[in-house]
């Protein structure tokens, strides 16, 4: 049986032009939808209802961070994991990451659904599957749940947690762990969806209220959706080649908030694209799941 794909097109939002827009979230706390400018240094924020951008410098690089419930941010640098406080000036460190690896830096992240945040590395310079993901539990203790990884994207949960989908870029795939929700580890990996015939590669990702996945396709111009057996039912196409991440937000959890990236686009690219490292959306007729804060 041929599954019917639906095929939508994302509008622009925010034309923040970031040099590297990821990690999105949604916020229902104060109603914004959150990304990391990653080499541009910067957090950036959007209001759905009033349209409203705003932009946060910040020192050194944020690879990716989300909320936490006792309030302020848990964030993730390119070398550590700290809190960080509001009014977003007060730091405590909560563990350096690969300190033995200067290769290696935090890439991508999500909480689970009990409020530890799970995080992972990339190597930047020589191309070696030698970084991590690491679990960050409640009580702040770090313990290293998958090991030989080259680029760590699309780490999201099903609804009920016990779930954990996760892409290793270059394998060109989308695998699905058995997730231990007392635990915060992982078992019985296997392949949830192939990109071997897909335009791009697997970047980040999010799930929706069936238990979809929504990956935006590093260099493939566009975002899939991997139904929960795992075949492509939707493709949203972005008209610009690098989206990067996803995330369902607003009011009603109904649009999907995709970034992008100007990262490694010369003049000529950038002037055919001039939209490259913007915010898009689009309503999907499918509702999203809101993330849990980290309980830490």
């Amino acid at each position: 049986m041929v599954t019917e794909v639906k095929k939508l097109r994302a509008e622009l939002v925010v034309d923040c032009k970031n040099q590297h827009g990821e990690g999105i979230f949604w916020n229902p706390a104060d109603g914004l939808v959150w990304w990391t400018d990653i080499e541009g240094c910067a957090l950036w924020s959007f209001d759905p209802v009033t349209s409203k951008s705003t932009s946060h410098n910040m020192s050194e690089r944020v690879c990716c961070f989300a909320p936490r419930a006792s309030g302020g941010l848990i964030v993730a640098y390119a070398d550590r994991v700290v809190l960080l406080d509001p009014p977003m000036s007060e730091e405590s460190l909560v563990t350096r990451f690969e300190p033995e690896n200067p290769e290696t830096r935090l890439n991508d992240g999500r909480p689970d659904r009990q409020g530890r945040l799970i995080v992972g590395g990339m190597n930047e310079v020589s191309g070696k599957a030698d970084s991590s993901v690491i679990c960050i539990d409640t009580d702040l203790s770090v313990r290293t749940i998958i090991e030989g990884v080259f680029c760590a994207n699309s780490t999201c949960f099903t609804p009920d947690g016990t779930t954990m989908f996760f892409a290793d870029t270059p394998d060109r795939e989308i695998v699905a762990f058995d997730y231990d929700t007392d635990r915060g580890s992982v078992s019985n990996r296997r392949r949830h969806v192939s990109f071997k015939d897909e335009p791009g590669l697997p970047d980040g990702s999010c799930v929706d209220a069936e238990g979809g996945v929504w990956n935006a396709e590093w260099e493939g111009r566009r975002v899939i959706r991997a139904a929960p057996d795992g075949t492509i039912d939707h493709v949203i196409e972005v008209p610009v080649w690098k989206p990067t991440c996803c995330a369902f937000g607003g009011p009603d959890l109904d649009t999907l908030f995709i970034t992008t990236s100007r990262l490694m686009s010369d003049e000529v690219a950038l002037g055919k694209e001039p939209e490259s490292g913007g915010l898009f959306a689009v309503k999907p007729g499918i509702r999203g799941v809101i993330d849990t804060p980290f309980n830490g």
